[in-house]
């Protein structure tokens, strides 16, 4: 009996050694996880942690950080350090929503350029006309085109990232599908969806993840240069580009306004390319095995 108790222990001490063990390894993985479940706890609580981002009082305009105002107040007596806390919920949407948005379309396009040679030869010339404007110039030009919101800047930041994803799920499908195991299901008779479904698809996953937290990065960077050219999201939206935007005619007396939301995004933007960089290492076997 006691054998059989001392057996059925021993997996959790071993896993925690596992976690332990990776922890080590990979401590600026963990140090972006953190920073980044901290920001996203920061978004859900913002109403709790920093009141109200669109009250004013002129008495208190331009004040300097203190304890009253941790990150002081701009030009309409407006907290800095809530409206900076509330842009956080705006980029770590938009970085998300454009990724998943991306992602799948890219996903699609890919696999059916990659699997198809004729819906490839058309296909990935537009891509290819596509990625030879500038994703912040076509994202511009689509904002313009329709009434800016949230939704039209997701969609107008997401439709430049298609051509990045499809072009690296296209070479994966296309890497595969030179295996020989999909040859002999082919000539077994194996039908094209099952094959797609049980080979193709999953092999794009791990470069899948990868891509997609270096587009969420580059979708708030992107946002934020959006909202500081007045071409994002509404001005009344507290996004960190909007406060920067609304801070740069006050730089040189109250550099607070631009400083601490700047910081935060280049933290942020820090933070998931760490945890990109680590997803990278840990799902491509041959950095794994170097390691």
């Amino acid at each position: 009996m006691a054998a059989t108790s001392q057996a059925a222990a021993s997996p959790a001490p071993r896993a925690h050694r596992g976690v332990g063990t990776w922890i080590r390894r990979n401590p600026t993985v963990v140090a972006g996880i953190v920073i980044l479940a901290l920001f996203v706890a920061a978004a859900f609580l913002a109403p709790w942690l920093a009141g109200d981002p669109l009250a004013f009082e002129p008495t208190n305009r331009l004040k300097r950080p203190s304890e009253e105002y941790w990150f002081g107040t701009d030009r309409y007596g407006r907290d800095v350090y809530s409206r900076a806390v509330h842009g956080t919920r705006i980029s770590l949407v938009v970085g998300a929503s454009v990724a998943a948005l991306a992602t799948v379309l890219g996903l699609v396009v890919g696999v059916l350029c990659g699997y198809d040679r004729r819906i490839d030869a058309v296909a990935m010339r537009v891509m290819d006309g596509m990625m030879a404007i500038p994703a912040i110039l076509l994202a511009i030009a689509l904002i313009t085109l329709m009434k800016a919101s949230l939704t039209i800047v997701i969609v107008a930041i997401a439709i430049p990232e298609v051509p990045r994803v499809a072009r690296l799920v296209r070479s994966v499908v296309l890497g595969v599908r030179a295996q020989p195991f999909i040859e002999a299901a082919i000539a077994a008779g194996t039908p094209g969806r099952r094959i797609m479904t049980r080979h193709i698809l999953p092999s794009t996953f791990a470069p899948l993840i990868v891509l997609a937290t270096y587009v969420c990065a580059s979708a708030i960077l992107i946002e934020a240069g959006l909202s500081f050219l007045g071409a994002g999201t509404p001005p009344e939206i507290p996004s960190w580009g909007n406060v920067i935007a609304e801070g740069r005619t006050f730089f040189q007396i109250a550099p607070w306004i631009i400083f601490f939301p700047g910081l935060l995004l280049a933290i942020t933007v820090l933070a998931i390319n760490l945890v990109g960089d680590g997803l990278r290492d840990t799902l491509d076997p041959r950095i794994a095995r170097r390691m």
